[in-house]
């Protein structure tokens, strides 16, 4: 082994600054460097595994080859430091600021409304902002593409591409599409008989300041002339535990690649860099031949292309392109399949990281490219100092076999790729969870040749990703169909041939075993359709056409930039200008969201002394704790102690929820121990290298079945009834009884969970700066486990990046857990979960089983029903009680059943506790009254809209708890949104698609809703504020609502500027915390600007009240001198507002009371389109219309809305949490929980506010931040419609259960056709699955 000398300085530039880092460490990712090192806290950590987004930033290299300067964005955290030698890094911070000037990219996204919590806006930023320096004039397609890879939980979406489309050559922000029509004309949208004018303008693009390209920062000189020194030498960084080397001539790679054989080659570290840091693979050198020129070029000859290793993803794609625009058609068929799948592939970031030579030499099982290069003949030209050789990239190569396997001391100069011929097909499938940035459920390359001038089929290959442990070829299937011909006869024998070669067993990781098991041929079906259809094209007389019903079935949903309207009440002209209520006001935050200004609790400085906190979690659902071993964990570097619950001074179990484990563990992922260390690198190590010695205990029980049969409940039996429901069942027409399973949801807010908990020097006190929607709650928590009063303890929240119910009661028993460290090691602690762990821990949205019983007329008219609910509610007892209550009460929705009963009870299990999540049980519960309504319909021979309208409340009448309400913004909601979005027209023309199209189906529902805000126990519904007026007229705003990007911040600076008549600029609202405002209620229940509303009301009336003798005496005197002379006459200037909350009230003996201050009501229809062959489904339109009555902030209303549709809409449909029979959850990450892309919104997405009266809440306003939740089952139920169109029309029963998330596997699998019927299928009680469900 060659003695490697000491290292070598890495020298980049990070916002035109130098960097020089002397030691630099391999083991050093980019996100730490800059977070950490640099203090550019800008770049956010949400993931960790590159698949969010939230961490983008641009390279920009200089080419010496080209003498171009190319710039890309990537995943800061997959981007060792050292790769980063001669490249110019920028952040976010670089793009512009509010301390200097901000970019019109920064601006234009906080304006459009495209921010809420801010937490993933930096990376929105950073993915337009790069697009821009290398496409000043953007497509609308290239903005929704460069978002691809970019996560947002909070916004929808829709207000982000708006923003990037107005940087488009054409402006494309308002031409609704197709119609031709002005979404401004005022006739055409006059949406109430009431002459009300509506507005359509959350922004004006009139205040935007122009973007000029060239005025860009330069790249740095000093980077050109080392990029162009002839004299440049290998660079060798040696870090603590490994060493980085980066060859800059062929010849050297090829030695050191001998003298370190099993050394990773890394050039954009996607496969390398994940499984290091989840797999704990470890490398003690990296060899980097990033920048070589001999792997980075395009050759292209007259029988193909070969294309260097070196070469991006997004390079290959671009070269790919071009040869396509140079050659016939008929020889760029592998191309054209490439290209499909390269648009879909990862996001933007990692498609611009990833590299063709890396791709193919790690042939993950799931590539999309590989099983195509495949079937293209593609070869792979390989190099060491032995010389060259070429390996075909085929199956032998593809399925690792070991002589067609590359040699330790070879590496990946090239890959060849042939022209395709005339007489050659070549086709790429796949489907995954979503459109984009997901791994491929199964995914295929296939090609055939076929004899000239025939249909007998020469060479047959077929490659299939994610159906083994390495991508598979059916070579014998092929085998044996060589000289058949391409007909019908072929194809099934195909079928057959291929699921006898390709076995998944029934146990196989990833589950889904008999829908992967459909896919391998269905996607063979669709294959043969295509060559049928290109032989068609090449000579109609010799090949007849597929039949015209199944041409749709050829197509993938195409990838549309969604657009559409807001519409809401225009402001009356004779409001004062300076009074901002009712106005799209921008989000108080907006522009430090994108500029990255904007601090988390994980962006504070250092603290002096501060330690990190690993936790160490059960590994086991029911087991007794023999032993917990320590030892190995405190003996490493930088560890200062590991916590168990010996240490806690007070209370380790309160309230039901233990902090630290004791004695035993109640479910995977319970905290045990946790280890505080120097850095956070070392506090994991530790917490690896603790031994605990477990022993299984019975009964382990993990779904809400196995609670039933264990008799394990959490709390008791809650219930409303109404009429006589026995009696009503003897005098129907029908009776129905079903199931309806609904799984839980991850609540993915894209901050985790972060704590920083301080130990102050005297009185035991301890200060804690978290990320919280309850403080009194962490509060209460901290002091029960510390043992000292709570006046000790001081709870900050500036903001939180998204929280959605997670962070209700979930805080409290991490801050308890890092206050009890913080106390034991006198240090502070930053508590900071990673991704995993926060999925593992706090769990989610509580899965439920619902039964009914549902008795009707055979005129549609329902009589009697008889509802059970059962939530899986995990160890311990969390808000499950609660969310219980809250199912009951909603139970009913917007129906009037006169004989009606709703009985549910919590299941304890061993699971994490699940908890509150948006919309607090509705929108689980309320699938099944959508269900039985949709089944009630079908009996009937009506459609499900008739028999909502026919059971609807159509008068002033009571709800089955007894609580009186008018159902006039109901009926409103729901008639306009038939209406507006030309439900009937819309149905006929979908129906009339489906009779034309076998294979894809389209599918309408509109969903009604009854939602409900606060809380039916009167004292949660409180609320207090204190506003102070400081001598130069400013005010200061405190109050005990929590900013979670909901805009609670920004509506409360509205209110404060309107009761005391001055302009928002003079009010400033810096936090909450509890030495403020004491005992404040949770910020939830959508009652946060209704509560802190009044409360901030209140102060500023009392403070006007006091100033009213000051201003009488000087009617013309201006608010300064007010407040001046004020002062002069000793008046108080500071003062605290209450409001006691609205006066609810639930009596649960008696069944009644009036629970809830008002209702909301809504309406949604979606329309979809389902391809029967995959599952997968495309969203093509989606209207919404809310009772908002009077928006105290559109903008931030409807962002609310759009947002909470969008989350819903995941949860209903791809949204997919796996657990083992052993009750350990799989899915914990971007890579195996998929939230909604950008892709995945409705293609054309248009809300409107509708207007009404709410006299008891603040301006007449009321809370929308959860009610748009369950109005993303409009899409589920579309998928219904859609997939009972292909149930009839292949001769199926009318009735099916369609559970919840509706995934491509749930719609493929009940869109029975001949393919599902050919798959073998295994008996359940020979295997354990892989995966179970829950509810």
């Amino acid at each position: 082994m060659p003695s490697l000398s000491n290292s070598d300085e890495l020298i980049f530039f990070v916002n035109g600054r130098k960097v020089i880092e002397k030691n630099a460490d391999p083991e050093v990712y980019l996100l730490f460097y800059l977070r950490k090192i640099l203090h550019l806290t800008g770049t956010k950590y949400s993931c960790g595994s590159g698949g969010c987004g939230a961490c983008t930033v641009m390279v920009s290299r200089y080419d010496p080859k080209t003498k171009k300067i190319h710039h890309y964005p990537v995943t800061a955290c997959l981007v060792p430091i050292c790769s980063l030698h001669g490249a110019a890094v920028t952040t976010v911070e670089g793009v512009g600021s509010i301390k200097t000037r901000i970019h019109p990219v920064q601006e234009r996204l906080a304006k459009c409304h495209g921010t809420q919590c801010g937490f993933c806006s930096p990376g929105m930023v950073m993915s337009i902002y790069t697009l821009l320096r290398n496409h000043p004039e953007p497509t609308p397609e290239q903005i929704t593409e460069a978002l691809g890879g970019n996560l947002c939980r909070c916004t929808g979406y829709r207000p982000i591409v708006e923003s990037g489309k107005t940087f488009c050559a054409e402006s494309t922000v308002c031409q609704m599409k197709g119609s031709g029509k002005c979404c401004m004309d005022q006739e055409e949208k006059s949406f109430t008989s009431r002459q009300e004018k509506m507005c359509t303008k959350l922004y004006n693009e009139d205040e935007f300041q122009p973007f000029d390209p060239t005025q860009e920062p330069i790249f740095p000189p000093e980077l050109i002339r080392m990029a162009e020194d002839p004299n440049k030498r290998r660079l060798t960084f040696r870090g603590k535990r490994t060493t980085w080397i980066t060859p800059v001539k062929l010849n050297d790679l090829l030695e050191l690649k001998t003298s370190f054989p099993e050394a990773p080659i890394i050039m954009g570290n996607t496969a390398v860099g994940p499984s290091i840091k989840f797999r704990d693979e470890f490398h003690p050198v990296f060899i980097s031949p990033l920048g070589l020129q001999e792997l980075y070029f395009v050759d292209s000859t007259d029988d193909g292309v070969t294309i260097g290793a070196g070469y991006s993803l997004a390079q290959l794609n671009d070269a790919l392109r071009f040869i396509v625009s140079e050659q016939p058609k008929e020889k760029t068929k592998t191309y054209h399949a490439l290209l499909k799948h390269l648009r879909t592939l990862a996001g933007a970031q990692i498609r611009n990281m990833a590299t063709l030579g890396g791709h193919v030499v790690s042939r993950p099982n799931y590539s999309d490219l590989n099983p195509i290069l495949a079937a293209g003949n593609a070869t792979i030209n390989l190099i060491s100092k032995e010389g060259k050789r070429q390996i075909p990239l085929d199956g032998r190569f593809l399925e690792k076999s070991p002589e067609a396997n590359l040699k330790s001391e070879e590496t990946v100069l090239s890959v060849y790729i042939p022209h395709s011929t005339q007489w050659h097909f070549v086709s790429g499938l796949r489907i995954a969870q979503r459109q984009e940035n997901a791994f491929a459920i199964v995914n295929a390359g296939m090609s055939v040749k076929f004899e000239d001038g025939t249909d007998t089929i020469k060479e047959l290959q077929m490659f299939y990703g994610s159906v083994g442990p390495t991508v598979v070829s059916a070579s014998k299937t092929c085998q044996q169909l060589i000289g058949r011909k391409w007909n019908d006869q072929m194809l099934s024998d195909a079928c057959r041939l291929v699921l006898d070669e390709i076995y998944i067993p029934p146990d196989a990781e990833g589950g889904m075993v008999e829908y992967r098991r459909t896919l391998i041929i269905s996607l063979l079906f669709k294959f043969y359709l295509k060559v049928r259809r290109g032989l068609n094209k090449m000579d109609p007389h010799k090949f007849p056409d597929i039949p015209e019903k199944f041409v749709s079935a050829l197509e993938d949903f195409p990838i549309e930039t969604p657009q559409g309207i807001q519409m809401f009440q225009c402001v009356d002209p004779h409001q004062p200008p300076q009074d901002p209520v009712g106005h799209p006001v921008m989000h108080q935050s907006a522009i430090k969201h994108t500029t990255g200004e904007a601090v988390f609790v994980d962006d504070m400085p250092p603290i002096s002394q501060e330690l990190f906190l690993a936790v160490v979690t059960s590994t086991r659902a029911h087991a007794k704790i023999i032993l917990i071993d320590t030892s190995a964990a405190l003996a490493l570097p930088g560890v200062v102690d590991v916590i168990t619950a010996e240490d806690v001074p007070g209370d380790n179990s309160y309230q039901g929820e233990i902090f630290y484990a004791q004695n035993e563990v109640i479910c995977v992922g319970q905290i045990v121990c946790t280890v505080a260390a120097d850095t956070y690198a070392h506090a994991k190590e530790a917490a690896k290298k603790v031994r605990i010695v477990y022993e299984d205990l019975e009964p382990r029980i993990i779904t809400i079945e196995q609670a039933l049969e264990h008799n394990s409940f959490l709390s008791a039996e809650k219930k409303i009834e109404q009429g006589d429901v026995e009696q009503a069942f003897k005098y129907v027409d029908q009776i129905i009884e079903g199931k309806v399973h609904v799984e839980g949801q991850e609540h993915f807010y894209m901050e985790t969970q972060t704590i920083l908990a301080i130990p102050q020097e005297e009185d035991k006190e301890m200060v804690l700066h978290l990320g919280t929607q309850f403080q009194t709650h962490v509060q209460e928590y901290v002091a029960a486990a510390l043992n000292i009063p709570r006046n000790r303890i001081a709870c900050h929240t500036k903001r939180a990046g998204g929280a959605f119910g997670g962070k209700v009661s979930k805080p409290a028993l991490l801050g308890a857990v890092s206050a009890v460290a913080a106390k034991k090691t006198g240090r502070p602690i930053r508590f900071i979960l990673e991704r995993g762990d926060d999925m593992l821990i706090t769990a989610g949205r509580h899965p439920l089983l619902g039964k009914y019983k549902i008795g009707f007329m055979n005129n549609g008219v329902i009589k009697a029903a008889d509802i059970e609910y059962y939530i899986n509610g995990g160890c311990s007892p969390d808000e499950s009680e609660l969310v219980m209550e809250f199912m009951v009460l909603r139970s009913e929705n917007a129906y009037y059943i006169p004989n009606f009963r709703c009985r549910g009870r919590p299941c304890k299990t061993n699971l994490p506790s699940n908890t509150a999540f948006r919309g607090f049980g509705f929108p689980q519960g309320i699938v099944v009254g959508e269900a039985y309504i949709t089944a009630v319909a079908s009996q009937c021979d009506l459609t499900p809209e008739q028999v909502k309208e026919i059971n609807m409340y159509k008068r002033t009448g009571r709800t089955a708890h007894k609580q009186t309400f008018n159902p006039e913004p109901l009926r409103r909601c729901w008639e306009e949104c038939l209406e507006k979005s030309s439900f009937s027209a819309r149905k006929l023309a979908a129906e009339e698609f489906n009779k034309k199209n076998y294979w894809k189906k389209r599918g309408l529902a509109a969903v009604p809703m009854k939602f409900t805000v606060g809380m039916p126990t009167a004292f949660y519904n409180q609320a207090a504020a204190l506003v102070h007026i400081y001598l130069d007229g400013s005010v200061l705003v405190s109050h005990s609502g929590c900013e979670l990007g909901q805009g609670l911040h920004t509506k409360m600076i509205q209110v404060a500027s309107r009761e005391l008549n001055i302009p928002e600029s003079y009010i400033h609202l810096s936090e909450t915390n509890t030495t403020t405002v004491s005992n404040a209620t949770f910020t939830a229940g959508s009652m946060g600007a209704d509560i802190n509303g009044k409360a901030v009301q209140n102060a500023c009336q009392i403070l006007k009240a006091r100033l009213e003798p000051v201003i009488r005496k000087n009617p013309r005197g201006t608010w300064e001198v007010w407040i001046s002379e004020a002062y002069k006459e000793s008046i108080s200037l500071s003062t605290t507002g209450y409001f006691k909350g609205y006066q609810t009230n639930m009596d649960w003996k008696k069944g009644e009371g009036n629970a809830f201050p008002y209702f909301v009501y809504g309406a949604s229809c979606s329309e979809v389109e389902v391809d029967c062959l995959t599952g997968a489904h495309k969203l093509l339109r989606t209207d919404i219309f809310m009772d908002a009555a009077f928006s105290i902030n559109p903008a931030v209303d409807i962002g609310q809305i759009e947002g909470a549709f969008v989350q819903g809409m995941g949860f209903y449909t791809i949204e997919e949490l796996k657990y083992s029979p052993e009750g350990v959850l799989y899915s914990r990450g971007p890579d195996d929980y998929k939230i909604p892309t950008v892709t995945e919104i409705p293609e054309e997405f248009n809300v409107t506010l509708v207007h009404s009266q709410n006299p008891i809440a603040i301006y007449s306003s009321k809370g929308l931040g959860e009610a748009g939740m369950f109005l993303g089952s409009s899409v589920l139920f579309a998928i219904y419609d859609a997939v009972a169109a292909a149930r009839r029309e292949r001769g199926l029963t009318k009735t099916f259960t369609l559970s919840s998330p509706a995934t491509p596997e749930l719609i493929r699998m009940t869109c029975v056709d001949q393919f599902t019927d050919m798959i073998p299928r295994d008996d359940p009680s020979t295997f354990t699955p892989w995966s179970i469900h829950v509810s």
